[in-house]
């Protein structure tokens, strides 16, 4: 039966009626949400989760003899990761250590030499007092007639004889000092030069193993047996997962209350809405993302197109809900920062860095151990007895 012009008017109204109130309540709707929670949150989500990717390079020239972990494996700081044919390292560490032993053995002549020097003057000053005074005694003995004038002459052409070979021993003894003098047997340049040498090549030695600088899992292992390896090549990657912040890049024009220290809200694509993540605003970076480019932009040549920008905010997250509902780096996630508080000035950073990335300890003790092998070195080949050769020389005249 067909409808008649009153009904179709009738139903035509009730349904623009019913457009109208759905319309005006979702303006109202959206005007009690701005109003009340929207204009104080500002969300994104070009957001990721970001870690630190702490790099695994060779620090030494070598061939890779054997790899000992895993994509995925998680490793702790200090844990050998790869080990390098270390035999050529080995061999030319032997030699400096042998280097190092002849400096030792030649310092070590060289104070024997000074003290057979020392000795050889103060022979010569006993022989030259006992001349000397036997002079006194033949020009008192002359008048007399009790001694010759050509013993007195002899006597007297021995005593300048004397006298010019200790001044001789004497320039000798200065060439000594010249090279030992205010030294000690074991620091002279001779031998800190030689140990300088060991403990570089010691340490080369010792980095033919390459440790996990920090804990973390393994990942991008490229490393493989065989392979010679060079100074700064990567051999893998170890990512820690217990410290992740995120990354979030806004818009230019939605930053202006944004702060350091406001809460964030963050869900993660991973987890969905029913995993809610806390943060915090630790810092907003210093220009925008095309700034730092590989090819910046140059805004003075060519067509200008106006482009709102967006600028990096790096957002905290809490230790405990990472170690319940572990991230990995690269995930997308959605934020909502709470800009209520703005009082904190643009500028602030309150960033914290990872304290177990900002340092490694595996490097620590290698310098100290390469001295305590050159101690030894120095040890097993010094001379017993040339401490005592050590001191001042007889060098006083005899009084007449």
């Amino acid at each position: 039966m067909p409808l008649n012009r009153k009904t179709v008017r009738a139903r035509r109204l009730i349904f623009l009626s019913l457009v109208a109130l759905t319309a005006l309540a979702a303006g109202l709707y959206f005007l009690i949400r701005w109003n009340t929670h929207d204009r104080f949150y500002v969300t994104t989500d070009n957001a990721f989760v970001v870690g630190n990717i702490i790099p695994v390079q060779a620090d030494a020239t070598g061939v890779v003899a054997e790899v000992l972990v895993e994509e995925t494996n998680k490793v702790k700081a200090g844990e050998l990761l790869v080990r390098l044919d270390e035999q050529r390292a080995k061999a030319m560490l032997d030699q400096f250590a042998a280097d190092l032993a002849r400096a030792v053995r030649s310092v070590g002549g060289q104070f024997a030499a000074r003290r057979q020097a020392c000795q050889k003057i103060a022979s010569q000053i006993a022989l030259r007092d006992k001349t000397r005074h036997d002079v006194m005694r033949y020009r008192q003995a002359l008048p007399s007639g009790a001694v010759s004038q050509q013993v007195l002459q002899n006597a007297t052409d021995q005593l300048a004889s004397l006298d010019a070979e200790l001044h001789q021993s004497r320039a000798d003894f200065q060439s000594f000092e010249a090279r030992l003098g205010g030294l000690t047997l074991t620091k002279t340049p001779e031998i800190e030069a030689a140990t300088a040498k060991f403990a570089e090549n010691y340490i080369e030695f010792a980095r033919q193993r390459i440790k996990a600088p920090v804990s973390g899992y393994i990942a991008k292992r490229k490393a493989q047996v065989g392979d010679r390896v060079r100074p700064g090549d990567l051999l893998m990657q170890i990512i820690p997962l217990d410290y992740l912040w995120i990354e979030a890049n806004l818009w230019e024009n939605s930053m202006q209350r944004v702060r350091p220290g406001q809460p964030v809200a963050v869900t993660v694509d991973l987890y969905g809405n029913s995993a809610l993540f806390h943060g915090r605003v630790e810092g907003i970076i210093p220009g925008s993302g095309s700034v730092f480019a590989l090819l910046a932009p140059d805004n003075a040549t060519g067509n200008f197109i106006h482009i709102v920008q967006r600028v990096p905010v790096y957002i905290s997250l809490r230790p405990d809900e990472l170690e319940k509902q572990p991230l990995r780096p690269g995930l997308s996630t959605v934020v909502s920062i709470d800009v209520r508080d703005d009082a904190q000035s643009p500028n602030a950073s309150i960033t914290r860095m990872d304290p177990k990335a900002a340092n490694t300890e595996i490097f620590a003790n290698e310098i100290a151990e390469a001295d305590t092998r050159a101690k030894k070195i120095v040890s097993e080949n010094l001379v017993a007895g040339l401490d005592a050769a050590v001191g001042p020389c007889p060098s006083s005249e005899a009084r007449e």
